[in-house]
């Protein structure tokens, strides 16, 4: 390989990202965008959840219970209740996602020594948020069912009743629970593996389009040279962007970077060669931009959301999709990721992940400049 050679190929293509505006803030403006669009708008945290109200008793034990609601961060009394209808109505306008329902006999029934009952309907149109507002409710009533045994055994002049087990809860590397804190490193890993690829291949197909590959075929260029010389110029850009993002999630989403800065930029640093080669891979076989971008988005967009470990969770899914994640390098990227940024892991825990990524690179770029080649067809 000749290294002024593939230099020059690089500085062809440094000089037409800066005289086009547009793949400049492709390579630039757009990642700091998906960025603050997917880091503000995607949360999986559901706080003060909209709640409607209809307490049928009106009585202090009523109000204590709505107020137990009321006190919480989970939970934000929208709206009041005269009937179900009016439930209803609430939760099909949608402002209200939760109904809180108190029969007339709740008060009596607690004075009687019965079991109370208090009804709670959940809009089930969204499972997951559904889930977690019916898991705060039920928090939130065994909350208040212990608080009234307490009141109970003093009024008896009876010691509280010895509880057997007490949990000591302690949440280690996100103990404010932050759904942003885990978001943030992954959309980096999300970002870089659509970007890159989506630049680099529109490299040769636009060669190959306007006519200027001929020229690059009658020169003593090499296809290792040539394929090197495309790749250095947006790897440059995609390290800046990692940089970049790394510098929003630490100032902007002020999310906590316990690892190395250092070793971060080099994992990127792989993962940029494997995404980039990809997208050259792609434009070597289609030699349309259109196509290619097309095909480099299927490639890479749609794995890196749903099977990477970004957005769900791998073992939550059937076992044959599991086995499917492992072709998807972003699937080790994002896994490495979180665990530099939230565990502070060095990169003795991911050697394995580390060797997949490698080989991934590898085993691309050699497929990109075998499949390259010096001849017109």
């Amino acid at each position: 390989m000749n290294f002024r050679r593939c230099c020059a190929v690089a500085r062809k293509e440094f000089l037409h990202i800066f005289r086009d505006p547009r793949s400049l803030g492709l390579a630039i403006v757009i990642p700091m965008m998906l960025l603050l669009l997917f880091g503000y708008a995607l949360t999986l945290d559901v706080d003060n959840v909209p709640l409607v109200v209809w307490d049928q008793s009106r009585t202090p034990e009523s109000r204590d219970l709505v107020q137990r609601f009321d006190g919480s961060r989970y939970f934000t009394i929208a709206a009041w209740a005269g009937s179900y209808r009016d439930v209803e109505r609430a939760i099909d306008k949608r402002d209200a996602l939760i109904a809180l329902v108190i029969p007339p006999d709740f008060s009596d029934d607690l004075h009687a020594g019965r079991r109370a009952h208090a009804q709670v309907i959940v809009d089930g149109i969204d499972a997951n948020t559904a889930n977690l507002a019916l898991g705060y409710a039920e928090a939130a009533v065994a909350a208040h069912n212990l608080e009234l045994n307490l009141r109970q055994f003093r009024r008896a002049g009876l010691p509280p009743p010895r509880v057997p087990i007490e949990p000591r809860p302690r949440v280690w590397y996100n103990a404010d629970m932050e759904s942003r804190n885990f978001i943030i490193p992954g959309l980096i890993a999300v970002i870089m593996s659509v970007l890159s690829a989506m630049l680099t291949s529109l490299t040769v197909a636009r060669e190959w389009e306007t006519g200027t590959m001929e020229q690059l075929i009658s020169t003593p260029v090499r296809p290792l040279e040539l394929v090197l010389g495309k790749f250095s110029p947006y790897f440059v850009l995609g390290l800046v962007d990692v940089g970049l993002a790394m510098l929003m999630g630490q100032f902007l989403f002020h999310v906590p970077l316990r690892g190395s800065a250092a070793l971060v930029l080099a994992m990127a640093s792989i993962f940029l060669v494997f995404a980039l080669m990809l997208g050259l891979l792609v434009s070597i076989l289609t030699r349309s931009q259109v196509l290619a971008n097309q095909l480099s988005m299927t490639l890479t967009y749609l794995p890196a959301i749903l099977l990477s470990g970004f957005a769900f969770a791998i073992r939550n899914m059937p076992l044959p999709i599991q086995a499917l994640t492992y072709l998807f390098p972003a699937r080790y990227f994002v896994y490495m990721l979180k665990g530099i940024y939230m565990k502070g892991l060095g990169v003795e825990f991911m050697l394995l992940e580390l060797a997949l990524l490698v080989g991934s690179g590898a085993l691309v770029t050699a497929l990109a400049v075998a499949m390259f080649h010096k001849r017109l067809e």
